[in-house]
């Protein structure tokens, strides 16, 4: 007979070790909970108040030139036909960010969607149809925590990559952006301190070159620009995405960086700049976190298809929607008062052309990172 083997005892996990951000974020989601429990027990209709994320709930701080939410929201009750299954999902994606707290561990926006989609018992209604319909919550359950998606435990996918003259540390791993190769360091979702440690000793670079395209990136990277001027290059795939401008933000505020933008000359460049500069509308609640009042805007620029002196091969009529878009960035608050943005929004208008920054290729292979970047910079030739 086969001797029997002997039972291993089960491995026991490690308690998890939840940082003080993590406990913060957990209070905030036990309180929401405590609430729910505290109408049932008193026969009241449980709600969340929830701060609005609309553009007339936003407001432009002069001051701190930053765009701020303000004092409006939106009541979400439970026993309100119209809104019981937001206030459903509400609750459900706060139980889920409790759950992966609770357990030291992170997953994507796709992978919290799938971690709460079920049909719903006795019924054909699912929690969620579509992944869109969690994303929304999420963001609700962001302003009503107070506690930014990464305090959540989430992310999204990777968009955005850095190279430069600077050394940091990602959980735990010393990274040399210096020696990234062809791809450089690829930006994470979440770079908050307890994951991204910054020091200002391991960092020689004296400012960022930001540009709207990895395509352009790659010319920039290859052509060793942040070599030869000494500088951090970033780039965010188009629209950065929300670990991109947290890492420019950290970068900016922490080590005393300034940050230059190589962008297109279109509404959607000037709109990038904007996001950048001053924080979205709809992500209002993370302006002090993201945003960058003292960025400037390096090009391309309305005056260059002459100053460049390019050829009519490169320009791209301004669609109707192209017309609308400017009109509606130069009566934004913090460009409306300002001389010289008027000007180049109007100049644009005027030329009824756009033009992307590698359209400056049409001159030279590098024409962009051996003269047209080297030039502005020398120069001081940009806008705020």
């Amino acid at each position: 007979m086969a001797k029997k083997r002997p039972i291993r005892p089960t491995a026991t996990k490690a308690p998890v070790k939840l940082t003080d951000r993590d406990k913060k974020t957990l209070a905030s989601i036990t309180n929401l909970a405590d609430g729910v429990v505290k109408a049932a027990a008193t026969k009241k209709d449980p709600y969340v108040d929830i701060p609005s994320r609309t553009l007339s709930n936003v407001r432009y701080s002069p001051k701190k030139r930053i765009l701020e939410m303000g004092s409006g929201k939106n009541r979400r009750q439970l026993f309100d036909l119209s809104q019981a299954k937001s206030y459903m999902r509400t609750m459900l994606v706060a139980s889920g960010c409790k759950q992966l707290l609770d357990q030291g561990k992170s997953t994507s926006l796709r992978g919290l969607f799938y971690m709460l989609k079920h049909t719903i018992e006795k019924t054909k209604e699912n929690t969620f149809d579509e992944q869109g319909e969690c994303d929304t919550i999420i963001e609700d359950v962001e302003v009503l925590l107070d506690s930014i998606r990464e305090e959540l435990h989430l992310y999204a996918e990777n968009r955005g990559a850095m190279v430069g003259n600077i050394t940091l540390i990602d959980r735990g791993d010393t990274i040399d952006c210096s020696r990234m190769g062809s791809g450089g360091y690829a930006i994470p979702s979440i770079v908050e301190p307890d994951i991204i440690q910054l020091d200002r000793k391991k960092c020689g670079a004296e400012f960022i070159l930001h540009v709207e395209k990895g395509t352009v990136w790659q010319r920039f990277n290859e052509d060793r620009f942040w070599e030869t001027h000494n500088c951090i290059l970033t780039h965010g795939a188009g629209q950065p995405p929300r670990g991109v401008r947290r890492m420019l933000n950290r970068l900016h505020f922490e080590l005393g960086l300034p940050v230059y933008c190589v962008l297109d000359n279109d509404p959607w460049g000037y709109y990038i700049y904007s996001v950048l500069k001053q924080g979205s509308i709809n992500l209002a609640f993370e302006s002090q976190r993201m945003a960058i009042p003292e960025a400037k805007y390096l090009g391309l620029r309305s005056i260059d298809f002459d100053r460049c002196k390019l050829s009519d091969s490169v320009k791209i009529t301004l669609s109707d929607t192209d017309k609308k878009r400017a009109k509606q960035i130069a009566k934004y608050p913090w460009f409306e008062k300002k001389k010289d943005w008027q000007n180049e929004i109007q100049r644009m208008l005027k030329n009824d052309f756009k033009l992307e920054v590698e359209s400056l290729i049409s001159k030279d292979i590098s024409y962009v990172t051996e003269v047209y970047v080297p030039e502005r910079l020398e120069e001081q030739d940009w806008l705020d």
